[in-house]
């Protein structure tokens, strides 16, 4: 039994997917099984950035009752937006492959699979535009050889994001003890609409200081990114040490740290 690649294009939603979803007009039942236990990525949240597909992993667990072979169908994780999941939801993920299966006893499988994302223009049937960051929920779905499926949401949430790049330059180096350093950087995230850095825009990020021979930062201000991303403050020069910027996240975008850069106090 194999599955042909569900794209949602009525909706303007991508479904990476190769996993045995039949035609919308098919209405035979579904096998009867449940889902539990699900967890995608280690329960991590899911990154990606410009070009690469992600591939994440996802182990669940399929109850069945101890008549139904589990040879007869398959089964998949699924990642969705909307009130429901099925073939209408309003965004729709599934797994490339159906997922692999052992038996634990005549009625529970211990199931694992793997779930790709691929940013725009990596894949023609597995495009992921920048909207699609943000929450997601997580459910399954089984398909047997009449066509049938069973989908079974609320198993969790997620978050899919857009991989965030933040960089720091502090000036003058040296400089004389007392004088004004001034610290310039940028905030951008992925645009998986252009497959390119894109700057994030009035986002606080926090200018953090750590003395020479210290290994804790600081936090001196907190500031917001302009309309491009850059960042730009002043600060008073004391000791030597390094200045860096620290962005805590969004649900569509993750924390991201500037590597530090040491300023010579003189």
């Amino acid at each position: 039994m194999r599955i042909r690649a569900l794209v949602l294009a009525a909706s303007g939603a991508v479904a990476l997917s190769a996993l045995a979803v039949p035609a919308a007009q098919a209405a035979q039942a579904g096998p009867a099984v449940t889902f539990s236990n699900l967890k995608v990525n280690s329960g991590k949240n899911i990154v990606v950035g410009t070009t690469s597909t992600v591939t994440v992993s996802a182990t669940y667990t399929v109850t069945k009752p101890a008549n139904l072979s589990a040879s007869s169908f398959q089964t998949g994780p699924a990642l969705y937006r909307g009130a429901t999941l099925g073939m209408d939801s309003e965004d729709l993920i599934i797994s490339d492959d159906p997922g692999t299966c052992t038996a634990s006893s005549s009625t529970v499988l211990k199931c694992s699979a793997k779930i790709q994302f691929r940013p725009k223009g990596t894949d023609e049937d597995g495009d992921l535009i920048s909207s699609q960051a943000g929450t997601w929920k997580l459910g399954a779905l089984a398909v047997n050889a009449d066509n049938g499926i069973t989908w079974q949401g609320g198993l969790g949430s997620t978050h899919l994001q857009r991989r965030a790049t933040l960089t720091a330059n502090a000036s003058p180096e040296p400089v004389k003890k007392g004088k004004t350093i001034t610290v310039t950087g940028k905030l951008a995230r992925a645009n998986w609409d252009t497959n390119t850095y894109a700057g994030y825009s009035t986002q606080p990020v926090k200018l953090q200081f750590r003395k020479k021979g210290s290994s804790t930062y600081t936090t001196l201000k907190t500031i917001k990114t302009s309309s491009t991303g850059t960042l730009k403050t002043t600060t008073t020069a004391t000791v030597d040490g390094y200045y860096r910027y620290s962005f805590a996240g969004t649900t569509t975008t993750p924390s991201v740290s500037a590597a530090g850069d040491f300023v010579d106090v003189q």
